[in-house]
């Protein structure tokens, strides 16, 4: 039985397209964790570009998807990640799960840099599903700017999720 946990690492059109090829993840969804609003409209609510990840928890685990995430992130920026800046930049991990949270913060406890890291980890309090336009962005359109370097993008292409 799959499970899922939201990951927010900046600009959501490269973290989809990283997350989506990981081993052991089925299916990803670009969102907004945490906001207020249960919509797309309207002024910022304090919501965290995100990566809805669903994963076969028998094929790849929480620790082994927080080691491909710090791939891709810088986890000493507080509200950036790149060029892209403000708060709904900012990392973290999210989850409606109790147990995810307490591995990703196990996985960042574990660290020697642990007390320079600012990912935050908290429940998933809100998700919003971000518009088409934004699902699989850099698949549909290759040419798009992203933060992330076009070859750690492809580093796991196995999975097509």
């Amino acid at each position: 039985m799959s499970q899922e946990i939201y990951f927010a690492g900046g600009c959501l059109w490269g973290v989809q397209a990283f997350i989506k090829t990981l081993p052991g993840v089925v299916f990803t969804e670009a969102g907004r964790a945490n906001g207020t609003s249960p919509m797309l409209d309207g002024d910022y609510d304090g919501y965290a570009e995100c990566v809805r990840t669903r994963f076969d928890p028998d094929a790849v685990t929480v620790g082994d998807l927080m080691a491909y995430f710090f791939e891709i992130i810088d986890p000493y920026s507080v509200n950036r990640q790149g060029p892209d800046v403000g708060e709904k930049y900012r990392t973290g991990v999210y989850s409606e799960d109790p147990r995810h949270l307490d591995l990703a913060r196990a996985f960042i406890e574990g660290r020697p840099d642990s007390g320079q890291i600012v990912v935050e980890v908290l429940p998933l309090t809100n998700y919003v599903r971000s518009a088409d336009e934004h699902q699989d962005r850099l698949a549909r359109f290759p040419g798009d700017s992203c933060h992330l370097p076009r070859a750690l993008l492809g580093k796991y292409t196995t999975n097509t999720a």
